[in-house]
């Protein structure tokens, strides 16, 4: 059996740390959207902290074609507010939530599998 590995043109998660994200050799220190997505470059997302997280940190990622978003909730996990999510359910967008460490490597996965998949990633300062 020939195995051949998957091609994706999504950004690639290539390492991350508990305060850093390093996405297609470029570092990001700050809470970012990973997305296979056409057209969406990795961006700035949210706050570092998840106290500070409102439905409209959701919200835009409803209407955006996304499948699947996934919630990367900082070191430990915690669970977005039902009320964070209404608009992506309403729309029928399935959630995840995991650590961000698990969220970066299922991010990775599913992108090669050419899934439409948004990682919400939160780095802590």
């Amino acid at each position: 059996m020939k195995l051949q590995p998957d091609k994706s043109n999504a950004p690639t998660i290539n390492a991350y740390d508990r305060v850093w994200i390093e996405v297609n050799g470029v570092r990001h220190a700050q809470s970012l959207s990973v997305s296979s997505l056409p057209d969406v470059p990795p961006a700035p997302w949210a706050t570092n902290h998840f106290e500070a997280l409102s439905a409209n940190d959701f919200s835009p990622w409803a209407q955006s074609g996304a499948e699947l978003i996934l919630f990367g909730s900082g070191q430990k996990l915690r669970f977005a507010k039902p009320q964070w999510l209404q608009d992506l359910i309403a729309r029928g967008v399935g959630v995840e939530t995991m650590d961000t460490a698990a969220a970066c490597r299922t991010y990775n996965i599913l992108a090669s599998e050419g899934r439409k998949v948004v990682a919400l990633l939160l780095i802590e300062s």
